[in-house]
């Protein structure tokens, strides 16, 4: 991860027998570096864009570009993602990204000289570079983010706590596992989501009650993550919950819950899943055939056979896939 170390590339000093300084002169490359710090204040967005793009293709050797680009962070500028031909961001390559965004991919990048500038940028009086930073300290993949990323739950701003939620999850420190089962009823939804997939890519069995509570949240995308993050966790105390998931409103949760479901392999999912073949979605149907063979009871067989009757071809596959895996 990064920290303030921030250094000239190539301008070394050595002394000569009479001890007089020689200076040695600047490489093509620390030249080329210093022209795109340069350009990270240029007037156009997309300019700056690519210059914290190309900065991020040389890694620690861009070092000395550290401080403005923390000081990128900030900047929202919205600017084709296509000025970047490699991609750290989400998304797609049609998206837009920003200046800051891709000034978080470069410091991530050049690696541990990055991560104290980062840390301190997480109380920046901009929320965007805020955010940013948050990314960052996640992607750095440095422990010593965490209690300030737990701070960071706190945010006023939405968009901070979702990526402070990523970024925790991210680090897989099991001591944030408290903040962010607080952080699942957060008053906005993208938080409460990225909190339900941090809380399962941590998998800690104390998560387990408010990921089934989750279960309830009023935001389909949420539950479908909650779900999701129960299977991942594997713990018997969320079979009655997800099978009552089934029975969602939305087919994402369904289908979700379902792979859940199979994922811990408790038995007394059977039935549920069995009633869950006959879903009006596939996907919903395909995943259930799918637990049902994961989980491999005999009891299953009769409802698999009459879903090889199944309209859709991928339920029909995945119901004979689960029938060969329950007789073996």
């Amino acid at each position: 991860m990064g920290r303030v170390l921030v250094f000239g590339l190539a301008t070394f000093v050595s002394l000569t027998p009479s001890s007089i300084p020689e200076r040695v002169p600047l490489t093509a490359q620390t030249r080329a570096v210093r022209e795109l710090v340069a350009d990270l204040t240029a007037s156009d967005a997309a300019a700056r864009a690519r210059a914290a793009c190309e900065l991020r293709e040389r890694g620690d050797s861009a070092a000395e570009a550290v401080p403005p680009l923390v000081v990128l962070l900030a900047d929202a500028a919205p600017v084709s993602a296509s000025v970047c031909p490699q991609r750290w961001w989400r998304g797609d390559r049609d998206d837009l990204t920003s200046p800051g965004e891709q000034a978080a991919t470069a410091l991530v990048a050049i690696g541990s000289r990055s991560f104290q500038p980062v840390l301190a940028a997480l109380r920046d009086t901009t929320w965007v570079a805020r955010r940013n930073a948050a990314w960052a300290l996640g992607a750095l993949d440095d422990g010593r983010a965490s209690t300030a990323l737990v701070e960071a739950l706190k945010d006023p701003e939405a968009g901070v706590r979702e990526q402070a939620a990523w970024a925790l999850g991210a680090l897989d420190n099991q001591a944030a596992v408290p903040a962010l089962a607080g952080a699942l009823k957060d008053s906005d939804t993208r938080v409460r989501r990225q909190a339900a997939w941090a809380l399962g890519a941590i998998d800690d069995h104390r998560a387990v009650d408010p990921l089934t509570q989750a279960l309830a949240d009023a935001d389909e995308r949420t539950r479908e993550q909650a779900a999701w993050a129960l299977g991942a966790i594997d713990d018997r105390r969320a079979v009655q919950p997800l099978v009552r998931a089934l029975t969602d409103a939305s087919p994402g949760v369904r289908k979700q819950a379902a792979w859940a479901l199979g994922a811990i392999g408790d038995a007394s999912a059977v039935e549920g899943l069995v009633r869950a073949l006959t879903d009006q979605e596939r996907g919903a149907r395909e995943q259930a055939a799918w637990a049902l063979g994961a989980i491999g009871d005999s009891r299953a067989v009769t409802g698999l056979l009459s879903a090889l009757q199944d309209p859709d071809a991928s339920v029909r596959r995945q119901a004979a896939w689960a029938i060969g895996a329950i007789g073996k």
